[in-house]
């Protein structure tokens, strides 16, 4: 009885170990893009575009560009030409977790912080 437990344990780990979600990252370096979130009680949303190594984001009215560098297909170094005080100036680190079809789920946070956040994004064009 001992045994079958042990094996039936050993084949649910093999199983799972094999799982990987899906990461699609390179079909995701370019297009247009949505991203919504709440901020101060509000759902507000983002549209941007990325041209691979450069990003133009659309927030309220107001247009800012990034810059990027990707470090492999999956994270990226998103970094404002014009920042408009200090804490624009701190680069992000991005890194899309998973991709299902049009969307990705990524995770971000400032450079060198310990601290990160979640979001998911959706290809638009």
């Amino acid at each position: 009885m001992i045994k079958k437990i042990i094996f039936l344990f050993l084949i649910t780990v093999i199983i799972s170990g094999c799982y990987q979600q899906e990461r699609n990252c390179a079909q995701f370096h370019t297009g247009t893009f949505e991203f919504e979130t709440f901020l101060n009680a509000e759902l507000v949303k983002t549209t941007f575009i990325r041209y691979d190594t450069l990003e133009v984001d659309f927030f309220k009215g107001k247009q800012d560009t990034s810059t990027i560098r990707w470090i492999n297909d999956c994270e990226y170094i998103l970094q404002k030409l014009h920042p408009k005080n200090m804490a624009e100036q701190k680069a992000i680190h991005m890194k899309i977790l998973n991709t299902d079809k049009n969307t990705y789920t990524f995770e971000y946070g400032l450079v060198g912080e310990t601290k990160k956040q979640r979001g998911t994004v959706k290809k638009i064009n």
